[in-house]
């Protein structure tokens, strides 16, 4: 009776080692995320052969364990260090959150195959001169445009004619609910219309753009309204604004209604020096910031940019538009839903450099019919 009671115990021992064992390998999944599966299961292993610990130690580990899980907390390995003996650093819970994808991705566009295998969901290049179209894809999907917004919001300022010297003060209607976006424009901080214009165009400053729509006479309601109607006036039937920072993702538009827009905008001499100015310092209480252009190709010695605008919400993608001369051409170029950061400005040389030899080929065509037989 003894040995078969011994041996009930060891066998029970042993159940509830393994059980304690697989819960505490799924909580520590369940901290870590998929990605870093290997990392439990050997740390279970590991302690699974030194594991000769009392029962009573197991259990509140487990209960430990479980109380850092539902706080959120990150989780560092039981023992500190790997069997190499590499000591682990702390892993985040939020390395397993997925990216949210962009409205052209949920649409299936970012799979639509083009001659120059653009990493944009949407583009158009258009000869703004003859209107003749160089290039297309996907140019009449309506989607989300982020800080191309701006542009619109520049042209309303700009056609109203209000003083560009009036002091305008950013207040916490200003500050980002949408997206929890930072700004260094705190609070109480009193600029120039004319200084707000500039930041938001050429570094897509959020809180000085929705400052701009917030004074506008009428108050934000009237200038979103004035927005539209403009939008409206220009043929623009795709396009949709609610707000004047791109930062809500209910802001819509085509590439063929934002380069009617570019077009309109490049009109406005303001637009085109604030939107491809390099940098600018300005004077905020007793600092000094220095802002540079989103868009580096405006130092691009290989660029001729005359107006140009970038933006990007997660649910827009990396946004471009363009005005710039190509080839002896005016180009107005726009791409939207790009998938990478530096992607927009990857597509935007490679339809320079395609204008170019396209160029370049049709120039050595007509040397060649010009040449006496």
């Amino acid at each position: 009776m003894q040995l078969k009671f011994a041996s009930l115990n060891s066998f029970s021992l042993a159940s509830w080692r393994a059980s304690s064992l697989a819960l505490v390998a799924g909580l520590m999944i369940g901290w870590v995320g998929p990605s870093n599966l290997v990392y439990a299961q050997s740390n279970s292993t590991a302690s699974s052969a030194k594991g000769k610990k009392s029962n009573n130690h197991a259990q509140k580990a487990v209960q430990r364990r479980s109380a850092q899980n539902g706080k959120g907390r990150s989780v560092q390995s039981a023992k500190g260090r790997s069997a190499g003996g590499v000591k682990r650093g702390f892993v985040s819970a939020q390395a397993a959150v997925p990216v949210k994808a962009s409205f052209g991705q949920m649409a299936g566009l970012r799979s639509t195959a083009d001659a120059l295998d653009l990493n944009s969901s949407v583009a158009l290049v258009v000869d703004q001169d003859t209107h003749e179209v160089l290039y297309r894809k996907n140019d009449h999907a309506v989607l989300p445009i982020a800080s191309l917004t701006k542009l619109m919001t520049g042209l309303i300022i700009s056609e109203a004619n209000l003083p560009m010297s009036e002091r305008l003060t950013i207040t916490q209607a200003d500050v980002d609910t949408e997206k929890g976006s930072s700004s260094r424009l705190a609070v109480g901080t009193e600029l120039s219309r004319g200084e707000m214009l500039h930041l938001a165009l050429m570094s897509s400053e959020n809180r000085a753009a929705n400052a701009l729509g917030r004074t506008f006479p009428g108050g934000l309601s009237e200038f979103v309204a004035r927005m539209n109607s403009r939008a409206l006036s220009l043929g623009m039937t795709d396009t949709r604004y609610v707000e004047p920072t791109g930062l809500s993702s209910r802001n819509q538009s085509s590439a063929s209604d934002l380069a009617v827009l570019v077009a309109a905008a490049y009109k406005e001499p303001v637009l085109r020096d604030l939107s491809t100015s390099h940098g600018r310092e300005v004077a905020v209480g007793n600092r000094t910031l220095q802002y540079n252009n989103t868009n580096r190709l405006v130092k691009n010695p290989q660029w001729d940019i005359g107006l140009q605008k970038t933006g990007y919400i997660s649910e827009a993608g990396q946004c471009l538009v363009m005005q710039a001369q190509v080839a002896g051409r005016k180009l107005i170029m726009v791409f939207l839903d790009s998938a990478g950061k530096l992607s927009r400005i990857g597509d935007a040389e490679r339809v320079r450099k395609w204008v170019e030899n396209k160029s370049s080929w049709q120039s050595s065509q007509h040397l060649q019919q010009d040449r006496p037989g």
